[in-house]
């Protein structure tokens, strides 16, 4: 049976790649404030501008490709049981060519009923051809299509299967993420002790004596750990 890796993975995943798939510092996402476009009081006040925002992010996500780091990251499935668990919207993972991903915040590429998010009958996934949604079309249950994100201040309903993931890892890997997003970040507490954790990023990061931390990007940092895990 192989051993089980979990990997972790945050906004720094996806730079490389030329996205910003997170909340930037400065409280911007793609220049606009989060307030504006992520959260559930601003797609009530302007439905239009966040559909908008979000066709625009589609259309860029499609331009651009997997890096490195998300490649070796699939990679790791020749010799292991991966799952990918991703605080990020992107589906640069899926393909990059993991086949077990698990999304926190949403998939950019889907859609859904705004008056029941999480029911599969009213999900549609996009393609490259069809990625924009006219502001104003609305589901099957008749609420406008909004995008498939979990809004700041929303439940992560995908948590919970994540920190299943991480209790029955046997080695668990953090790429790209300062530690500081809740409720992923606490995901940590739930890897058994004596089980190695690696931390990529190329700012130290507060994580712990027992994390051995590679102080690299996503790519260089994914290339050092994989010469360790293939051998």
């Amino acid at each position: 049976m192989k051993k089980k890796i979990v990997v972790l993975t945050g906004a720094g995943m996806s730079v490389e790649s030329g996205l910003r798939t997170f909340r930037d510092a400065d409280g911007l996402w793609e220049e606009y404030p989060v307030a504006q476009v992520a959260t559930h009081e601003g797609w009530e006040a302007d439905p239009t501008l966040v559909t908008n925002f979000y066709n625009m992010l589609r259309k860029k996500c499609w331009g651009v490709k997997p890096n490195e780091g998300h490649r070796l990251v699939a990679a790791l499935e020749e010799k292991y049981d991966v799952t990918v668990v991703t605080q990020n919207v992107d589906n640069l993972h899926e393909m990059a060519g993991s086949t077990k991903v698990i999304h926190l915040h949403g998939e950019l590429m889907k859609v859904c009923s705004s008056r029941d998010v999480d029911d599969p009958r009213y999900q549609q996934t996009l393609t490259p051809d069809n990625c924009e949604i006219e502001p104003g079309t609305k589901a099957g249950d008749g609420s406008l299509l909004r995008p498939f994100i979990v809004f700041f201040g929303e439940a992560v309903p995908n948590i919970t299967i994540a920190a299943e993931e991480a209790m029955s890892a046997d080695i668990f890997i953090v790429i790209g993420t300062s530690l500081n997003v809740y409720p992923a970040a606490g995901l940590l507490h739930y890897v058994r002790p004596n089980v190695p954790v690696y931390l990529i990023d190329p700012n130290p990061v507060s994580a712990g004596s027992n994390v051995k931390q590679i102080l690299k990007g996503a790519s260089a940092g994914m290339q050092e750990l994989s010469e360790l895990l293939m051998k």
